[in-house]
């Protein structure tokens, strides 16, 4: 198949340079023609001569020579490539409209001297302007017979040669938007490859502690862009690497593109990885550094380096010097950190295209060319030569930091990144975990010795002595936290105070503001029942005056037939009759008589005269009552819902097809009875998901506060989870949480099915699952990629940690709740599960104690009046993790053996915050913190129950609950110290025996004082005398807390 040439391309390319040759800037007024002679040199990648050839015909041409004069351009080629070049030869018709001049081509012949051609240019040089200087390309100097006799021509002529490498660069450095394209694709392709293979594969390594070399990995890369699931559905053939990739760690660190990467083995500190791509001769460049568990003055360098190169991106303008945006970055430097003056590389970068690297447009101090809307740079930024503190060996005192990215200049604003691999600090650190189980370390060390290992075996106590104070360390890290909460704590407590609460006014119901509205109907004359729809009110006769009646405040209605008589019974609202704490709100003036039912009666037998039956006024009032009623209710609930909705910007579409979309979604909560799929697509400043139906669900960026991606591992649906911070409103209902997901395995199994082991059908459908889920969660990854691009990462997925889960019951069922960096989830099971780690003040665990099992958790909000959250049935097994992920986070956590009225003690909290401090805060929690003597317990125990105790009767009412709670985890403690054997689910005796062993216990003691005798009884009465004991050394080594069940000393004070 023949090679197409675009004709257009080099007609555009060709009249660009021939324009800023006639503007005469810098070299190009000095010269009166331009000659490109391209020879074959397998070892030359980069040249200014073929990068010439491949931005005007689209492919290098070899043993090919070039002559641009004024009014002439003359090539000449072999045989086929003459050919090759007559699809755009030009007769003298169309030389005027394109403007440039006409070309001639001349075949080279192969065994002869080429003189009548030679003759023929050096004519053609000669003619064009002054014929004296020639522009050439001064460092392209190709090897052969041909390229050596046409250099030998002209310089017998003896013309002044010039070097226009730097001019013709700057020409060609602005790109078309095709161009561009290929640079982007380039670019994409860099950073699938760095994102899915390298940085992947050096975490393996680190993860395996493998032992591998710096030139092993950077082939391994090389291989891998012979795949194509790297390279983004790129033909692999179009795909090349700009230079070996360098791979740099171990305090070896040369922060430049023309070193290799050395056979030292990869040291896991820093390591700094930089590759480029090429994709159809255009270039791309990509520098990350990846560190592992870095210290903190490392990590602070690297955020200055990427504050450092945010500043480059907004210096990249039209129209700026590269010498001040050098001159910017440094600046910032001095202000800033000093002392890395030293230390940052010699140029920040350089424009790149067909050439890797342009040397005549590097970002340095001296470069005086502007930067123009097009170009496209690759900007690299570093620190050599850094000292690491921390480090004990070699390797790891001295360290590197280097970042970099294929940028493009845009005409006003920052310049746009066309590498979008995320490097903020938490994505390019490796964390290691380390082991801290004894059983695994005293494994170690038994074989240690039986090997001989010496030094392992040495290493052992050292790391011992290390764990064994990792709980002391929590313990210290824990008593900052106590300290600094009820500070802060104290400190927004006392700034809300001055904010009053703003008591939402309820809605009055009232009928008519005046007499006038009241309808004049002949209903009402006649004193019957009338129902006026407009104004939502029942009017009746009461004593022979008709009075309305809103129907908010009827509660129900009924109707009967007895005998020749039909009854209608309306009951009313009125104080008492609906159960409930905000009562007093529903009747503004409950003080006053309010009419609780009236009953109706009205004859079945028509009298004389009448046209109607009286009861038909009863039954049509029934019906009309229970229809507006209907309607009224379905309002105010509707009202409801929308009560407090925050409006929401309109969603701005964007109608260019490559939005990011995912098809066959399932959305939660349905949007109707049934659920139904859709597709969900990203816009401009939000997504939106479009059903089948034709439904649509528009959810803003700015409105969301955790976007989840939940994996398929170990589940059997993936997930993006988007936690709100305003409800939205969708099937009349308002939502917080809006889940998209797609099943990947059958969720239901068939047990008629026999289970054969090696079934094939069965070991078919297996791996078609496992792919399936390959498939779904590399969908799922690539949406929120683009998405997070998009976003200019402003939206951040993220990913739950799986081996950090726990299981526990925030509702009704069981789930795996699985910590993510900023909230504690649970997105599989519905309802979901978030819990933003920001807004916790503390947790507290509940019934932590040796016999049971589980234990709960309790999260306290830094906002005191919203409700505690409680996640029940913990297994104790995750307890220590629990701790650890909580003191990782720097959240405060406190636990004890009782069940703890959290209801009474915010109220407790919020009405009195001063006085709450004043006794120590949430000090109280800590079991330090409790009565250490019985007397102090008691005496404190009575105080603290007349503090936090309004009155008995609240208490019967409201505490019964938590009052049977405390009571048999005291018998249940009490009966599992006394028989080691006992189930703790055991019930306790009833009163009667208890009584019978008090009488006992009288009768054995001899008790001689009355007094003595009727304190004893009823002790007694309220505990078994097996665990009485158990229950005194409760009352007097826990001093009382607010709203802390206190069953026992209750029952004995009242």
């Amino acid at each position: 198949m023949a090679l197409s040439l675009d004709r257009e391309a080099y007609y555009r390319r060709v009249k660009r340079l021939y324009s800023n040759w006639q503007k005469g800037e810098d070299e190009y007024a000095t010269i009166d023609a331009i000659v490109v002679s391209v020879g074959v040199d397998e070892e030359i990648v980069y040249a200014k001569s073929t990068a010439l050839q491949t931005w005007l015909f689209g492919y290098e041409l070899t043993d090919t020579i070039m002559v641009f004069c004024e009014d002439k351009i003359l090539f000449m080629a072999s045989k086929k490539k003459v050919e090759f070049l007559k699809q755009i030869a030009n007769s003298k018709s169309n030389e005027s409209t394109n403007g440039v001049p006409a070309i001639t081509l001349l075949v080279r012949e192969k065994n002869e001297s080429n003189k009548g051609n030679f003759d023929k240019m050096i004519e053609a040089l000669k003619g064009s302007k002054n014929g004296k200087r020639i522009g050439i390309f001064s460092k392209d100097k190709f090897p052969g017979d041909f390229m050596n006799s046409w250099n030998d021509a002209l310089s017998k002529e003896g013309f002044e040669k010039v070097d226009i490498s730097a001019v013709v660069a700057y020409t060609i450095a602005v790109k078309e938007d095709g161009e561009l394209a290929l640079m982007r694709k380039a670019a994409a392709i860099t950073s699938e490859v760095f994102t899915k293979f390298l940085k992947e594969r050096v975490m393996e390594i680190v993860d395996a502690d493998e032992k591998v070399r710096h030139s092993k990995l950077a082939e391994s890369v090389e291989k891998a862009i012979e795949e194509k699931k790297y390279l983004s559905g790129a033909d692999p053939s179009t795909v090349e690497m700009c230079y070996p990739p360098i791979i740099q760690s171990g305090g070896n660190y040369n922060l430049k593109f023309s070193v290799v990467s050395e056979k030292g083995y990869m040291h896991f500190g820093t390591v700094t990885c930089a590759m480029g791509i090429r994709y159809k001769s255009y270039c791309s460049n990509l520098v990350r550094t990846l560190m592992v568990d870095p210290p903190q003055d490392t990590q602070d360098n690297y955020t200055f380096l990427l504050q450092l190169q945010e500043e480059m991106l907004k210096e990249l303008r039209h129209g700026v010097k590269l010498c001040e945006v050098y001159a910017a970055v440094m600046d910032m430097v001095k202000k800033q950190k000093p002392e890395l003056l030293s230390k940052i590389t010699k140029n920040l970068g350089f424009a790149m295209g067909i050439e890797f690297r342009e040397s005549s447009l590097v970002i340095n101090s001296k470069n005086q060319y502007r930067l123009k809307k097009g170009m496209v740079f690759s900007l690299n930024v570093g620190f050599s030569d850094l000292t690491n503190k921390e480090g004990k060996k070699p390797e790891e005192k001295t360290y590197a930091l280097f970042i970099g990215d294929t940028v493009l200049v845009e005409e006003d604003g920052p310049a746009t990144l066309l590498t979008s691999v995320k490097k903020k600090v938490k994505n390019v650190s490796i964390l290691l975990k380390k082991e801290d189980e004894e059983e695994e370390e005293e494994e170690d060390d038994t074989e240690g010795i039986l090997l001989g290992r010496g030094s392992r075996a040495a290493l052992l106590p050292e790391r011992t002595r290390n764990e064994l104070t990792a709980e002391e360390k929590r313990r210290a890290h824990q008593k900052e936290l106590a300290a600094q909460l009820n500070e802060e704590a104290r400190r927004r407590l006392t700034e809300q105070k001055g904010e009053q609460q703003i008591q939402k006014a309820r809605k009055s119901n009232v009928s008519y503001k005046n007499p006038s509205l009241m309808p004049k109907e002949p209903h009402i004359r006649e004193m019957k029942i009338y129902i006026d729809k407009k104004y939502e009110t029942v009017i009746m006769p009461v004593f022979g005056i008709a009075t309305p009646f809103h129907i908010a405040t009827i509660k129900n209605i009924s109707m009967s037939v007895e005998g020749d008589y039909t009854y209608l019974r309306i009951n009313f609202y009125c104080p008492g009759s609906a159960l409930g704490r905000n009562e007093g709100n529903i009747f503004p003036n409950p003080e006053a008589t309010f009419v609780k039912e009236i009953t109706y009666r009205a004859s079945n037998i028509k009298t004389p005269g009448e046209q109607m039956v009286p009861a038909l006024n009863l039954q049509n009032a029934f019906r009309i009552i229970k229809e507006v009623q209907k309607r009224y209710k379905t309002r105010e609930a509707e009202e409801k819902e929308k009560e407090g909705i925050v409006k929401q910007d309109s969603l701005v579409i964007n109608l260019n097809r490559s939005n990011p979309k995912l098809k066959d979604l399932y959305i939660r909560p349905n949007i109707a009875q049934k659920r139904m799929q859709g597709s969900l697509e990203a816009h401009v400043n939000g997504f939106r998901f479009t059903s089948v139906r034709g439904d649509k669900v528009d959810i803003l960026y700015n409105n969301i506060k955790h976007a989840v991606f939940q994996p398929c591992d170990g589940e059997m649906i993936i997930v993006l989870h988007f936690h709100l911070k305003n409800a939205i409103m969708f099937g009349k209902k308002r939502h917080t949480d809006v889940q998209f997901y797609t099943e990947v395995g059958e969720i239901t199994t068939d047990l008629g099915k026999h289970q054969h082991m090696h079934d094939r059908d069965d070991l078919y459908a297996e791996q078609m699952e496992r792919e399936m889920r390959h498939k779904l969660k590399t969908a799922f990854k690539n949406f929120i990629e683009k998405v997070e691009s998009l976003t200019k990462e402003e939206l951040e997925f993220e990913v739950p940690f799986r081996e950090l889960g726990f299981n526990g019951a925030p509702y009704r069922s069981t789930c795996l709740l699985q910590p993510t960096s900023s909230a504690l989830v649970n997105c599989t099971e519905w309802p979901p599960f978030v819990v933003t780690l920001d807004e916790v003040e503390l947790i507290h665990f509940e019934r932590v104690q040796f016999h049971l099992k589980n234990f709960d958790m309790v999260i306290v909000y830094k906002d005191y009046s919203k409700k505690v959250t409680m996640i029940n049935a913990i297994p104790v097994a995750s307890l220590d993790p629990i701790k650890e992920w909580l003191n990782s986070c720097d959240i405060k956590y406190t636990e004890g053996v009782q069940s703890l009225n959290w209801t009474k003690i915010m109220k407790t909290i919020v009405d009195d915050p001063e006085g709450f401090f004043e006794q120590g805060g949430w000090s109280f929690l800590e079991p330090e913190g409790e009565g250490s003597d019985a007397e102090a317990g008691e005496s404190e125990s009575e105080i603290e129950d007349e503090t936090f105790n309004p009155s008995e009767e609240e208490y019967e009412d409201e505490e019964e609950d938590s009052d049977e709670d405390y009571s048999s985890e005291a018998e249940d403690s009490a009966d599992y110290s006394k028989e080691s054997m006992g189930s703790e689910e055991e019930s306790g005796k009833d009163w009667d025996e208890l009584e019978e062993e008090a009488r006992k216990a009288d009768r054995e003691s001899r008790y001689e004082e009355e007094e003595e005798r009727s304190r004893t009884i009823s002790r007694k009465r309220k505990v078994p005398s097996s665990s009485s004991q158990s229950s005194r050394h409760h009352r007097s080594s826990h001093s009382r807390s607010p709203g802390r069940s206190s069953g026992p000393s209750k029952k004995k004070r009242k």
